[in-house]
């Protein structure tokens, strides 16, 4: 953060500006907020931090440098809330350069999943491993019954468990997760994306793993579907800088509620869930991937303000945020959708909003987060260098 209480001339910061690996803040304050009838000239030259600013910002202007620009009181809770904002992106802009991801297959002739892993690399920094599932197996081979009685004893805290529910099934789910965790970590991943097709066609496997998917993204890991790298991205990101980020898809609009029904094949971020209604771990029937019934945690999304997110690639480094501010309804539970659920109401209204989202390349996968996140990923945007788009 560059301030400047009194004059600076800007080419003093030149030299430092060209080894400058990190995100740049100019706070345009001064230690007084207001020139009152005592103003002399000592208080005139210790309250010059615009004079400064002015040439500093000209100057890296000139040198090709773009930072954030806040000019504010310092007490106000408007700088505060910049600050928290920029912070926040600044310390996930650094962690993402050392963060790496696996990818367990790319579904086919998915288009908008699509994009260059090495492009991904140059702007975000975060690298893209594509990874085969045997040694994710090995692991699995390798838990003890005590680790499964203890995740399985865990699960009973977070989610009522569906009776019909048969426990081999959940001890097999259970088994599933510490196998992908023991292999995440002994790797160095921050995240992972998969291919449900893999499971059944490398033969070994008795479940897909929505269980597992479900509980490492609530514990902080990154997830998304079908080899999805920008979803993946965009679920790292936001437990960086946000916390809690659902992964989720459109599966069908509601014109009479002027929403959007949110949903996904049974993966998604238990935390977001309504706290009056909680979630159960249902036995839930699934003809993709043809294998046994994989244990899902139902469970409707918490009403209130959201911010919905998609993160396009355009061509070579050229990237988009597609960003959706609006709401999650009061609505009943649907009992034969055997997955979670949400309605989220664009704030400009379905309509619009999805031409707006289809025109600008909104993907069918995307992030919610709870609460109003525009100015953070507006920040985002900045230091990244990406377009930002509001529909």
């Amino acid at each position: 953060m560059i301030v400047n209480l009194l004059y600076s001339p800007g080419n003093r910061l030149i030299q430092a500006m060209k080894k400058n690996h990190l995100p740049i803040m100019v706070a345009n304050i001064q230690p007084r907020a207001n020139v009152t009838a005592e103003w002399d000239w000592i208080l005139c030259t210790t309250n010059q931090g615009i004079h400064g600013c002015q040439d500093t910002c000209n100057v890296l202007l000139r040198c090709g440098i773009n930072p954030a620009i806040i000019t504010e009181d310092w007490q106000s809770e408007n700088f505060k809330s910049f600050f928290s904002d920029w912070s926040q992106v600044a310390n996930t802009y650094m962690r993402m350069k050392r963060a790496k991801v696996a990818i367990f297959g790319r579904m086919h002739n998915m288009g908008d999943i699509m994009g260059d892993d090495a492009a991904l690399c140059r702007k975000f920094g975060v690298e893209v491993n594509h990874e085969t599932i045997g040694p994710v197996y090995y692991h699995m081979e390798a838990v003890s019954e005590q680790e499964i009685d203890a995740q399985i004893a865990e699960d009973r805290k977070n989610f009522r468990l569906d009776p019909k529910l048969p426990e081999s099934n959940h001890r097999y789910a259970a088994r599933m997760q510490l196998g992908f965790e023991k292999f995440l970590i002994e790797n160095g991943y921050s995240g992972f994306s998969q291919f449900f097709n893999i499971y059944k066609e490398d033969g070994r496997f008795r479940q897909i793993p929505i269980l597992a998917s479900s509980n490492l993204l609530a514990k902080g890991y990154g997830y998304s579907a079908e080899g999805d790298t920008h979803a993946l991205l965009l679920t790292l990101a936001g437990h960086m800088m946000i916390g809690d980020p659902h992964f989720t898809e459109m599966y069908s609009l509601d014109f009479g509620r002027d929403a959007a029904m949110l949903s996904h094949m049974g993966e998604g971020n238990w935390k977001v869930a309504r706290k009056d209604r909680g979630v159960t771990l249902i036995d839930r029937p699934l003809d993709i991937g043809d294998l046994d019934n994989p244990p899902t945690p139902k469970f409707n999304v918490e009403p209130g303000v959201a911010t919905l997110v998609s993160l396009v690639a355009i061509v070579g480094d050229e990237y988009r945020l597609v960003v959706s501010k609006g709401t999650i309804l009061e609505t009943d539970d649907l009992p034969d959708v055997p997955m979670n659920h949400a309605f989220f109401r664009p704030d400009t209204g379905i309509r619009a909003a999805m031409d707006k989202w289809l025109e600008n390349g909104g993907t069918h996968h995307e992030v919610l987060f709870m609460g109003d996140w525009r100015n953070r990923f507006k920040m985002f945007c900045k230091i990244f260098d990406i377009t930002y788009i509001e529909v």
